[in-house]
């Protein structure tokens, strides 16, 4: 038997009777039917919760403690469908703006919400709101619908609203104060008012996403600006940004990820590049810039070779099929990333090396990740379970986090097990778990099958009925192709029951495949 084989045993015997020790002497009797299985053992402990080695990222003060201060210290450029703006003018149009919000009754802590368009002109009212003392709420002012939007302003009661012109027309729909963007920027200009003092803390709200929630109805995210600073300024973070190097912004404004091409960009001195709304203006851009952030999907259609000034990929927000990951990694430096906006962005980042197994990586600087089983006791490396987030969670509303007290952690939904080197394989989320045929069936399993299959860059499974759903692209391939690669991967109960090809996969706002359109397409092709 392989000499490594019988070590790692031996450890885990060890480990394993050393916790069991641990645990009768310190369990009471209502905790005696849950024994806990630990991959690991710490000596100087008072408890038996104790984390995995590999749980806790690095810890690295950051070099800023809110996020519009490190755009104070660096010289950064906007430019968007060939018109500019420099670090100066940036500055002084976020600063006048600042005052303008703060003669209007908006203090230290208020929200103010942004409905807007992608322009120059929102990048400096999101730095305006900062400088107030203030949390932006963004809302794309072009899909966000009537409804949602009247609910969002009702919950969040901004002290004032800023709309960019061509969304104008929805300002009717508004119960608070609210300017155009445009408008109050020529204004001020015109009319400069005196610049106002710094009024924000790191442990103030930076900026509140809204996500749909379990629910269906949007549930705000309060991300403070330390949470923001953790992750943008700490490498590997920072994506490796420095003046000069060019950052596509390519996003929706509501999107998490969205922070982190624009806040990202310019408090690392970076040059923003805005895309246009048509497909060639997103090429432009990507044939402009050195880095990019994206879903997978975004990425998906593209080939690298396209874009030979890229230079860095931070892809995250669904599952990364290994092909793309090794297509990309191929010409740049690629992170394959996951997180829940509650942990701000990400906490979890991997670069990849092409064509070797393709994981999440390991926790980002001050966080921690914790693979626990359903009595909230770690598992043994190798062993899935749900993975925990602490470290820099956003809310107050998560479970006390007992490995590091003081702390909260964040059940993601996420299902991961530990590779023996300390990096994470992501297996899928729990609401993807299915029952077929009374077999528990994983939908990103399937998915993955397809997307073995040769030149298929794209592949979505969905539940309709009873019966599972397989989409792929590009459809010049052959079903029987696709079925006889599925068949010989997948059990026989995980087997589509239907495949269909399309030309590419529909995507939400946010640039992750959009499950919901694809069940109404499978719908109609019964």
């Amino acid at each position: 038997m392989d000499s490594n084989i019988i070590a790692t045993s031996l450890r885990y015997i060890r480990c394993f009777l050393l916790n069991m020790l641990g645990w009768y002497f310190f369990s009471t009797q209502s905790q005696t039917k849950h024994a806990p299985v630990i991959d690991n053992y710490d000596e100087k402990a008072s408890s038996p919760l104790v984390a995995s080695v590999h749980s806790f990222g690095p810890c690295v003060d950051a070099p800023f403690s809110c996020v519009h201060h490190a755009f104070y210290a660096v010289a950064s450029i906007v430019d968007h469908l060939g018109h500019s703006l420099s670090y100066g003018e940036l500055d002084s149009l976020s600063s006048l703006l600042a005052s303008f919000l703060r003669a209007r009754g908006v203090r230290q802590g208020s929200l103010v919400a942004l409905v807007g368009q992608r322009s120059i002109p929102q990048v400096a009212a999101i730095f305006g709101i900062l400088r107030a003392g203030a949390a932006y709420i963004p809302l794309d002012g072009d899909i966000t619908r009537d409804e949602t939007l009247q609910n969002i302003i009702e919950d969040t009661q901004p002290a004032f609203v800023l709309v960019s012109k061509g969304c104008i027309s929805r300002a009717s729909l508004l119960s608070c104060p609210y300017g155009c963007i445009e408008d109050v920027l020529d204004t001020i200009k015109d009319n400069p008012i005196q610049s106002v003092l710094d009024f924000s803390q790191g442990s103030d709200t930076a900026y509140i996403i809204f996500t749909s929630g379990t629910t269906g109805k949007p549930k705000g995210v309060m991300v403070s600006h330390s949470n923001v600073t953790n992750l943008l300024a700490i490498a590997p973070g920072n994506l490796h940004i420095v003046p000069g190097v060019k950052v596509a912004q390519l996003l929706n404004i509501a999107f998490d990820m969205c922070a982190w091409e624009t806040l990202g960009c310019l408090m690392n001195g970076g040059t923003l590049y805005l895309r246009g709304p048509r497909r060639a203006d997103w090429i432009n851009v990507m044939k402009t810039v050195d880095v990019i952030v994206a879903t997978p999907s975004v990425l998906a259609p593209h080939d690298p070779k396209d874009f030979p000034n890229v230079r860095v990929v931070a892809t995250a927000g669904e599952p990364c099929p290994q092909s793309l990951a090794d297509k990309w990694a191929a010409q740049a430096t690629f992170y394959n990333c996951c997180g829940p906006t509650e942990t701000t962005i990400v906490n979890t980042m991997h670069k990849h090396i092409p064509y070797t197994p393709l994981s999440i990586g390991k926790p980002t600087a001050n966080n921690s990740v914790y693979i626990l089983d359903e009595y909230l006791q770690t598992v043994p490396t190798g062993t899935p379970g749900v993975m925990w987030a602490g470290g820099n969670v956003t809310s107050k509303r998560y479970l006390t986090d007992p490995f590091l007290p003081g702390r909260k952690m964040y059940n993601t939904g996420d299902i991961g097990k530990w590779r023996e080197d300390g990096s994470l394989d992501h297996l899928g989320r729990i609401d993807d778990q299915v029952k077929i045929k009374g077999f528990r069936v994983e939908l990103d399993g399937v998915s993955a099958a397809m997307l073995s299959c040769p030149d298929v860059t794209g592949a979505c499974t969905v539940l309709v009925g009873d019966e599972l759903v397989g989409f792929y692209a590009p459809p010049n391939i052959n079903i029987s192709d696709v079925q006889t690669v599925v068949c010989k991967t997948l059990p026989w109960y995980s087997v589509p029951a239907k495949l269909i090809p399309v030309r590419s996969l529909p995507l939400t706002k946010n640039g992750k495949i959009d499950k919901v359109e694809l069940k109404s397409i499978a719908i109609s092709h019964n």
